[in-house]
C-alpha cells in the first residue's frame, strides 16, 4: 500500500470505472496490498488526467489494464471512496467490449516493482459471491446479480 499512498494520497482523485458484463460474468481486476485484507477485486478504471474527458480517461484506463477497446454506454452511478491518505470520486459507466484481447495490464503511475494488479478475468456471478465482501469493491458487497450491477443508481460512499 505504500506506493499507492506515496502516487495517489493526499489528494482527491477523480476516477472512471467500466462495468463490462458477459456471458452472465463481469469483469474484474485482482489488486493485490489493496483494501483491509491485502486484497481487492474490483472493475477496471483509473484516474482521469488533466484536459481528458470522462469518456477518454475511461478507454485509456480500459486499456491499459485489460488489454480491451471499449465503447462508454451508460453511466450508473458515483461512488465516494476514502480510507487513510486515500480519497477517490469513482463514476461508473456500463461499458462493451469493442476489440482487443484480454491480458492482464499495468498500472502506468507504478513502477514494475510496484505494480499491484494481479489477475484480469471475467468472474460469473456465482463465483463473486464466493469472494468475501471484504475483498469486493464496497458497490460488489452483499449480493449482486447482473441486474443489480446495471441498474446501480446513486451516491455510494465507503468511509474508512
Amino acid at each position: 500500500m505504500n506506493a499507492v499512498n506515496q502516487v495517489f494520497g493526499g489528494k482527491v482523485r477523480v476516477r472512471v470505472c467500466g462495468i463490462c458484463i458477459e456471458n452472465n460474468s463481469i469483469l474484474l481486476i485482482k489488486h493485490d496490498n489493496l483494501g483491509e485484507l491485502g486484497e481487492l477485486w474490483s472493475p477496471p478504471g483509473g484516474g482521469v488526467n488533466f484536459n481528458e474527458s470522462i469518456e477518454d480517461a475511461l478507454k485509456r484506463e480500459f486499456y491499459e489494464e485489460t488489454g480491451l477497446e471499449i465503447t462508454v454506454n451508460k453511466f450508473l452511478c458515483v461512488n465516494e471512496f476514502h480510507s487513510g491518505n486515500l480519497h477517490a470520486i469513482e463514476l461508473f459507466f456500463e461499458v462493451k467490449r469493442q476489440n482487443g484481447c484480454l491480458k492482464t495490464g499495468i498500472d502506468p503511475e507504478l513502477n514494475a516493482d510496484q505494480q499491484i494488479i494481479k489477475e484480469v478475468k471475467f468472474v460469473t456471478f456465482e463465483d463473486l459471491m464466493v469472494i468475501p465482501d471484504k475483498k469486493r469493491h464496497n458497490i460488489l458487497q452483499g449480493s449482486v446479480n447482473e441486474e443489480y450491477v446495471l441498474n446501480m443508481k446513486g451516491h455510494f460512499k465507503l468511509w474508512q
